[in-house]
Formats: structure tokens, sequence, C-alpha cells
């Protein structure tokens, strides 16, 4: 069992979008008609290694990921877009994966399939900023 404080401190940070074919999509604001998908875990799934933590090393892992219409991701398809410089991490946020839900992207109002990026904040309590 994991340290409540350790999951605290994980951020799935907004995630950055585009369609199959690697075109930029238009962002939250529902420009173009395109809606990102959005994280829906009560928790995040993502462990922070715990000699890491103990050790005050911070770092963010830039995912990229694709679900499909329903939501769901597909395992084959995720990848690291961006190392954090610290492979633990990187693995960290890799490991949590699957275990991430998402609600689909929508364009005009239908869900759709895409690609896109999740970053994933390593933080210590200490450094972390009021409101996000």
């Amino acid at each position: 069992m994991r340290p409540a404080v350790l999951t605290t401190m994980i951020l799935l940070l907004g995630c950055g979008t585009g369609d199959r074919a690697g075109q930029p999509a238009a962002g939250a604001d529902g420009e173009n008609g395109f809606e990102p998908p959005v994280a829906t875990n009560a928790e995040i799934p993502i462990a922070y290694p715990p000699a890491l933590y103990r050790e005050g090393v911070e770092g963010t892992v830039v995912l990229r990921l694709f679900i499909d219409e329903t939501g769901k991701i597909v395992p084959d398809s995720t990848m690291i877009a961006e190392g954090s410089g610290y492979p633990p991490l990187d693995s960290a946020a890799l490991a949590g994966v699957p275990e991430l839900q998402y609600a689909p992207a929508r364009r005009d109002g239908v869900a759709v399939a895409t690609t896109f990026l999740q970053p994933v904040q390593f933080q210590l309590p200490e450094n972390a900023t009021p409101g996000g």
C-alpha cells in the first residue's frame, strides 16, 4: 500500500491534443467543435517512486496516449513523448497508464478517437503551488 501523501502530489495536468493524423486540434474552448478527453479517475493511479520522493526528486513526464471513441486507452499506443530525466519517474508514469480513465474527446458533440499528450507532474508537497 502506498502512502496517501505520495499519490496526492502527482498531478495530471491538462492534456494537449492532436487528431489521428497528427494535426493539432482545437483547445478545450471548443474551437472548431473539438473538446479534448478529460481524466475521470477519482484518485490518480500513478505512484511516486518512494526512493525518489525521499531524495526530493521532482519532474514531469509527458505521455502520448491514444484513446478510442469510448474513452479507453489503446494499450499498445502509449509512449513517453518527453521524459523527466529520471527513468524511475518515467517508468512510474507508464506503469499507471492502464488504470487511467477518460471521458472521450468530442468533435461537434460526437465522441471521437484521438491521440493526445498527457503531462504527469511528480511534485513534493512543500513545492506545490496553491490551486494547482
